[in-house]
């Protein structure tokens, strides 16, 4: 068997540019399919694996997964960036969606089985106010959601500028003459998104306490720091939020804050998850092996597919770490059926970020996992089990613009990670 061409695919279904990856061989209909999605650089992990991934794989035999993964990973000498990880990302998946075919097997099976029936995942709460937050907690309850993420205006909280809206203000603008409040901005020349590191962190723990009075304990509830605090300060609020038993609190630091986990560990006892912008081992090494961390949160693609996952995944197994795979919207259905298939077959998994899968999604890839009663379902298909419509794909054209979340600023204008 051979490898006859690697392409990529752009779409965006429900509007995020997803990228897939589309390995073909010279065996009649047989082909695999993997996500590289890379929303902030679409075009340039396509350029990748189209331009450079493509003819290095050409001819060669898909069924040696390890041997490709590791030539790809050192054949461009410099390594271990976002763009070439999800490239090689895609290839990685749709070589192993290919073994599983060839085996007449899901993935789960050809990963050892599964350890259990069905995945459960986490939605995302936000609201304007807490009773806005509460009454979409209430609605994923009803629904049969066991654990639901709660924030309160987006990561960091929104901030308006001193006229009174979200609008970027332009150097024509009227001058203000009030003082500025907790949650205004300066009349500022620099674009962005806004938001006010204090007052969004005074406001999270009497949000817990409100949501925990109504609901009480048994559902699971989450909450996402996204890197919005100095590291001094994400620990103070991991330690006023352990009155309300958080199954996890997300990315309370940066990956070039490591140093500072173990100060946040020595003084909290809520549990951290971590990892969704890692990309080299040496990130999660020290945080795993020193038990820094309770849920490893990687993102698949970003991390270079399933070959790396698997090790990572037995390597926290090793430390009593969980998984708690990446799951936005900014990964394709076969991105998520990827995380789904480690979900069944890894006894140390945790819990499953997933979004709502619209119909367009469903349209363009048939065989997405299914959502029912607070648990994600995989079907029974050989390999990854998603197939692309690539007709249906093309009606949804990348419309890519520059990101403005990516672009986070504290009330002065200063640039702030995102």
């Amino acid at each position: 068997m051979k490898i006859t061409r690697v392409k990529s695919i752009l779409t965006a279904p429900d509007g995020i540019t997803l990228v897939v990856v589309k390995v073909e061989t010279d065996q009649p209909g047989l082909y695999g399919l993997g996500c590289a999605t890379f929303t902030q650089r679409p075009s340039l992990v396509a350029r990748a694996v189209d331009e450079y991934l493509n003819p290095l794989l050409r001819g060669r035999d898909p069924t040696n997964v390890t041997d490709l993964w590791h030539m790809m990973m050192n054949n461009s000498y410099w390594r271990n960036g976002p763009v070439l990880n999800n490239a090689i990302s895609g290839v990685d998946m749709a070589l192993w969606d290919i073994k599983g075919k060839v085996a007449n097997m899901p993935l789960y099976d050809l990963l050892g089985g599964k350890c259990r029936e069905a995945a459960m995942v986490y939605r995302h709460a936000d609201g304007r106010e807490p009773q806005e937050v509460l009454e979409n907690v209430i609605k994923y309850q009803e629904e049969g959601y066991r654990a639901v993420r709660i924030q309160m205006g987006g990561y960091g909280g929104r901030v308006k500028d001193i006229r009174g809206t979200n609008a970027t203000p332009s150097k024509s603008a009227p001058q203000a003459t009030h003082r500025m409040s907790a949650m205004d901005r300066l009349d500022s020349a620099f674009p962005g998104a806004y938001y006010d590191a204090d007052a969004y962190a005074r406001s999270i723990p009497p949000l817990f306490d409100f949501v925990r009075g109504k609901i009480g304990f048994e559902l699971l509830l989450l909450h996402d720091i996204h890197e919005r605090l100095a590291p001094m300060d994400a620990i103070r609020m991991a330690k006023e939020l352990e009155p309300y038993r958080l199954f996890f609190l997300e990315d309370p630091l940066a990956p070039d804050q490591i140093e500072w986990f173990r100060r946040l560990r020595q003084q909290s006892s809520t549990p951290i998850a971590m990892g969704e912008l890692h990309v080299n081992a040496a990130e999660w090494k020290p945080l795993v092996a020193e038990q820094l961390i309770d849920f490893i949160r990687a993102h698949l693609s970003a991390i270079g597919g399933i070959t790396p996952a698997l090790r990572l995944a037995a390597f926290c197994a090793t430390f009593g770490v969980r998984t708690a795979w990446h799951g936005p919207g900014d990964v394709s259905p076969i991105g998520h059926a990827a995380n789904l298939h480690l979900d069944l077959a890894c006894h140390n998994f945790g819990v499953q970020e997933v979004i709502h899968f619209g119909e367009p999604l469903y349209q363009v890839f048939p065989g997405t996992p299914e959502l029912r009663n607070g648990f994600l379902w995989a079907n029974s298909k050989p390999g990854i089990g998603v197939d692309i419509d690539e007709k249906r794909a093309a009606r949804y054209p990348m419309n890519f613009k520059a990101v403005e979340w990516t672009q986070s600023r504290l009330p002065d204008g200063t640039l702030w990670t995102p």
